[in-house]
């Protein structure tokens, strides 16, 4: 798929020109154990990811510009700031700013996981320069689990690096999407099914932890199947050893998966297709969970709404299955 294309086809939007924290969230998630984590997702705001994928719409929360050293580091004590999270005072540099402000809970970095999620590539250094990720593994060293995304071909010594520097866990979260062979080749990502297998025992080999996002609804996958490719996608990254996965509905409104909808090559997941799909794929050594950020606005009008979506809930916080 051609990127210029691609990028053609994007609707009009208003993108950050400041490299300012976009928000912040806390939830909580399942560990392999059963037990809840929590865990602080800080959103930040970076250059633009090089790839164009058709089902991509990230690119709105990024810059047109390279990542300013440094802008990244300020967005994380930002965001911890305002989350409640206290860091020592050897993670900060002299004139950064107090990081015990009145405001402060005394959350201790040890008792949770972070999740920096830049809407980009962690390892590449237009989205995040080289020199930062010493500052960053020194504020965020003793997280229980620090997760960061990226995309496989980005994958490399510089990760390893980062993660040595760490005392907790790393976590790579990457974008498998499918692993439906012709469909991959089309999502605009550059990459196979073989190249995410190569990366999952890189990651396996090395003791870095992976967290991998499936899609349902993938576009190029016929819509008969699009249940079944996302299961079977599921079962081929637990069964290289990715320990957690995120299954997302696909939803239109970038510009590209609209034109592809009216070319008849992709179409939005259904509700009931989304459950039939989680209720399939839930493990007792893999932490499978459907992604609820959008769910209220992608079915809403849904029947029984509210009902199945307390039920997709409970599911992800104790991984045990629940009548529909």
């Amino acid at each position: 798929m051609n990127a210029g294309w691609v990028r053609a086809q994007r609707p009009a939007v208003v993108r950050p020109d400041t490299p300012e924290l976009l928000d912040w969230r806390w939830e909580n998630e399942r560990e392999r154990d059963g037990r809840l984590r929590r865990t602080l997702t800080l959103f930040l705001a970076g250059a633009e990811c090089p790839f164009s994928c058709v089902f991509c719409d990230l690119w709105q929360h990024t810059l047109e510009t390279p990542t300013a050293e440094g802008a990244l580091v300020a967005q994380i004590d930002e965001g911890l700031r305002r989350a409640g999270v206290t860091l020592d005072e050897s993670c900060v540099e002299s004139g950064a700013g107090s990081p015990h402000d009145s405001d402060l809970r005394d959350i201790k970095l040890q008792d949770i996981a972070v999740k920096l999620y830049n809407a980009s590539n962690f390892f590449e250094s237009r989205a995040v320069p080289d020199v930062d990720d010493a500052r960053i593994a020194r504020r965020l060293a003793s997280c229980a689990r620090v997760t960061v995304e990226c995309h496989p071909k980005l994958v490399g010594e510089r990760a390893w690096r980062f993660a040595d520097r760490l005392d907790g866990e790393l976590e790579i979260a990457t974008g498998f999407e499918t692993c439906h062979p012709d469909a991959h080749r089309r999502l605009g990502k550059g990459t196979t099914v073989d190249d995410f297998d190569r990366l999952f025992a890189a990651l396996a080999r090395r003791q870095i932890a992976c967290r991998a996002f499936v899609l349902l609804g993938a576009p190029f996958v016929p819509a008969a199947e699009t249940v079944d490719w996302a299961i079977r996608s599921v079962h081929h990254a637990r069964e290289r050893g990715v320990g957690r996965i995120t299954l997302i509905p696909v939803h239109g409104g970038n510009g590209m998966l609209d034109e592809l909808g009216r070319r008849g090559a992709w179409r939005q997941p259904a509700l009931d297709e989304l459950e039939d799909a989680y209720d399939a794929c839930l493990f007792d050594d893999c932490v499978v969970t459907v992604d609820l950020w959008d769910l209220e606005r992608l079915y809403g009008d849904a029947p029984n709404f509210a009902a199945r979506l307390a039920r997709l809930e409970a599911i992800n916080e104790s991984g045990r299955a629940r009548s529909r």
